[in-house]
Formats: C-alpha cells, sequence, structure tokens
C-alpha cells in the first residue's frame, strides 16, 4: 500500500482510511488501545507501553470524522489527525498498541461507531485474539484505583484477583468502552481498565497506576519510578 495519500483520495474520502507503514511478523498478538479522555489515562499509559517496549509504528487510520485541525510536533511538523499503531515483540505475545491525539466527537455516534468498527477490521487481520482497552474513570475524592470492565464474567473475575475493582453499573464512553462492547459482538475477548481521575487534566498517576496493572497482568513488574517520569502526552 503507498504511502502517499494523493489528494483525489482525500477528496473521495468518506470512510476511515488505513495506511500501512510496514508489515511486522506478530505471533499471538495482544491488541492495547489508548486514546484522549478522562484525564488522558490511557493515552497516558498507551505512551509509557510504547516507551517501556520501543515499540515500532506501523501504521496509521486517518477518517474524516476526525476533528478539522492538524497537530503540530515539537519540531514545528504538522500532520493530519490519525491514529497511530505500533508494536512491540514479547517472549509469549507480541502487543499491538494504538493510540492518537483525538476521538471524533461525542456527539457524532455514528462516526464512533464507524471508526471503532474500521479498528477491530485491522487487528482482526492482524490476529488479535484479545484486547485491552485503557482509559479514565472520574471521581470526586481522591483515591487510586484501577477499575475493571470485560466481556465475560470470567475475565472481569480474573482481573478481579489482580487487584482490579469491577466497574459496575456505569457508563465508558467513547472509544474505550464502544471498542471493547463491539469487541464482544465479534466475540473477541476483552477487558477495559479505568484509572481514576479527578478531571480532564492530564493525570499522569492515574496513566501509570493503568500501565503497571496492565504490565503487571502481562507478567512484568514495574517499580515505582523506573518510568513514571515518561508519563507525557506527546
Amino acid at each position: 500500500m503507498s504511502n502517499i495519500l494523493s489528494m483525489d483520495r482525500w477528496l473521495a474520502l468518506d470512510k476511515p482510511y488505513l495506511r500501512k507503514l510496514s508489515s511486522p511478523t506478530l505471533e499471538n498478538p495482544i491488541f492495547v488501545q489508548g486514546l484522549p479522555g478522562f484525564g488522558n489515562v490511557g493515552r497516558i499509559a498507551a505512551h509509557l507501553l510504547i516507551k517501556f517496549f520501543d515499540a515500532k509504528p506501523f501504521a496509521e487510520l486517518y477518517s474524516p470524522s476526525f476533528p478539522d485541525y492538524v497537530a503540530i510536533s515539537s519540531k514545528g511538523i504538522t500532520h493530519l489527525p490519525r491514529y497511530e499503531f505500533y508494536y512491540a515483540p514479547m517472549e509469549k505475545n507480541n502487543l499491538v498498541i494504538m493510540t492518537g491525539e483525538i476521538q471524533p466527537s461525542f456527539d457524532d455516534v455514528v462516526a464512533h461507531y464507524t471508526v471503532c468498527d474500521s479498528v477491530l477490521d485491522f487487528v482482526e487481520t492482524l490476529g488479535c485474539k484479545f484486547i485491552v482497552t485503557m482509559g479514565g474513570v472520574p471521581i470526586t475524592e481522591d483515591k487510586t484505583q484501577v477499575y475493571i470492565a470485560a466481556t465475560s464474567p470470567r475475565l472481569a473475575a480474573e482481573f478481579m484477583e489482580k487487584g482490579a475493582v469491577i466497574y459496575s453499573k456505569g457508563r465508558i464512553v467513547g472509544g474505550t468502552g464502544l471498542t471493547l462492547a463491539l469487541a464482544k459482538e465479534r466475540k473477541i475477548d476483552g477487558i477495559s481498565l479505568l484509572g481514576t481521575t479527578m478531571g480532564f487534566k492530564a493525570d499522569k498517576g492515574a496513566g501509570f497506576l493503568v500501565f503497571k496493572f496492565l504490565m503487571k497482568s502481562l507478567g512484568k513488574e514495574i517499580k515505582e519510578g523506573s518510568v513514571e517520569n515518561n508519563a507525557t502526552e506527546e
């Protein structure tokens, strides 16, 4: 697939478009998604994963339902709004990590379904049979906790035993919840890890907590302070 998006393609763009940068060999991949939202918890956790594993980008997803502004890098370089896919090798599984600076407007329900479906279409072609979405839960009191929602009671109980609290009778807005629920409809197993946060301001502590919990679940213990200072929003 060409790395160049021609002008006529963009003029005709009426649905998400995936651009592959490379085709890595993936063994038993687990899909991990971290997008902006409450406290930017999911996005921060995803960036910590990318930095910890030195994950490499291999695909990008663009959509006409993304906001009509562009992002500027620290070097002053502009690019269109997009989701970015990275791959990272592990002993038993590879990770496919997706993050981005944006989501479709929360008022555009159809766009959310379309984008989340496109993400799942792609990760299914990669062989991902388990997904993890990461995000934040707004709270009014200062407490640190990771909540768990899952596609089955078995998975919910399994991760509760690892130290998470069941997220019951609540709502998960945006791609964090919708990707998980749509995965269930496709009979793909998955969980959502939600870190408690007190607002919309970037919450590095909550992002690190979710990252640390996921790493422990993957069999890797993370010491306090080892990567916490890298919890950026790049």
